[in-house]
């Protein structure tokens, strides 16, 4: 359907850029937002932190040995999520078609929109235009015919860039590295290359069987993509995949209790969230990142979907008896909740249990307690800081 028009619309360098908006001595100077702990990580860099080689998801130490006059910023996640919320309020004027890929991006279909504000080229700078004069802040949008290549056009041209994909997809995307495929990263990219696989247009006309061989089942979507063939819709208000949070600390910890009552705080963390958003869990997944940097998860099936700290924590501690914690060393634990449901649908068995009700009414007025005290923390007892951690990574997907 070469008459449809898809936007790929990303906010440009979003935290840094909503912190020298807000503070007027950070302007023109390169800024880091994230962690200042020694093992704090980069949320986003600015540009003029970027040119010299700091970047996001890069560890603070490495980004400050690159850039060291940077100024450290501490993420203010709240506020972020206020002005996305001004952002998204601007593309929900021109089609309600929307799907959020994160706090600072989103796909729009504008295809019906096309009658009243014109053509994609022009509703993608009446975006921009709009998203500027509402934030103050620029961003970069991609137009093409398909997801996959309107996502690639958008990041050709930052900060505040426009690119434009015509009908012939596969013309536009061949002459680019084959870095640019979704899912190719540094280890997969020189393979390909060594192989003779240097460009998408390489990907589009190499043979399918020999593409899965080498990728596995993943190798027929990548030329297929390479091709300019993506068939995927705008799926609007996508509802979350997952909750969960994430913990690094600046020292190892070494014992299963100070890992278990780490545990403990994600979980009452993932459980404000779920109640916040009325959905319960039926899946929870423990990770744990040891200090060679060795990342292991595990995972347990609920018998019935949960979103109360209690539950949660219990299959926590039992999931923490799978790891090997003899001796180890951990600079990472997390917990997050999958295959979410919405709370009030959740099925009621013929002998309702009573605990859990109770337990999801006390997980509501601790929720409650919480706004009603200006947005403090409260949560149970046993519940005490780590004095040597920090909060990190938090994830909404």
């Amino acid at each position: 359907m070469t008459d449809r028009q898809i936007l790929h619309i990303d906010m440009d360098a979003f935290f840094a850029s909503v912190e020298q908006r807000d503070d007027p001595r950070l302007r023109g100077k390169p800024v880091l937002v994230g962690g200042r702990a020694r093992r704090g990580v980069v949320s986003t860099a600015s540009y003029e932190a970027r040119v010299f080689g700091a970047r996001s998801a890069m560890p603070m130490a490495e980004a400050l040995r690159r850039c060291p006059h940077a100024i450290v910023v501490t993420p203010k996640h709240g506020h972020y999520e206020d002005v996305s919320r001004q952002v998204f309020d601007v593309f929900y004027k021109y089609t309600p078609l929307v799907e959020g890929l994160s706090i600072d991006e989103a796909f729009l279909d504008v295809t019906a929109s096309q009658s009243l504000f014109g053509d994609g080229e022009t509703i993608a700078r009446a975006i921009r235009r709009d998203v500027r004069h509402a934030t103050g802040l620029t961003c970069s949008a991609g137009v093409a015919p398909v997801k996959f290549a309107a996502k690639i056009a958008s990041d050709m041209n930052k900060p505040d860039g426009l690119t434009i994909v015509g009908d012939d997809v596969a013309a536009f995307l061949a002459p680019l590295p084959v870095e640019r495929m979704w899912g190719i990263g540094p280890k997969t990219a020189p393979l390909l290359r060594k192989l003779g696989y240097k460009t998408l247009g390489d990907l589009a006309r190499a043979d399918e069987a020999s593409l899965e061989c080498m990728l596995g089942s993943w190798g027929p979507e990548v030329r297929h993509l390479a091709r300019g063939e993506d068939p995927r819709e705008v799926v609007p208000d996508r509802e979350a995949k997952s909750i969960g949070a994430e913990r690094t600390y600046e020292e190892d910890l070494t014992t299963r209790e100070a890992v278990e009552r780490s545990l403990l705080e994600h979980a009452a963390k993932v459980a404000e969230r779920l109640t916040a958003a009325d959905l319960s869990a039926r899946i929870v997944v423990v990770k744990l990142k040891y200090a060679d940097f060795t990342i292991l998860t595990r995972q347990m099936a609920l018998p019935e979907p949960a979103s109360d700290t209690t539950t949660l924590h219990a299959v926590c501690t039992e999931l923490l008896g799978r790891f090997p914690l003899a001796g180890a060393r951990v600079r990472l634990t997390g917990v997050a909740a999958h295959e979410l449901t919405a709370a009030g649908g959740v099925q009621r068995t013929l002998f309702p249990d009573r605990a859990a009700a109770r337990r999801r009414d006390i997980e509501s007025v601790l929720l409650s307690a919480k706004d009603r005290f200006g947005g403090r923390p409260i949560t149970f007892a046993t519940l005490l800081p780590h004095a040597h951690g920090r909060a990190d990574d938090d994830e909404e997907s």
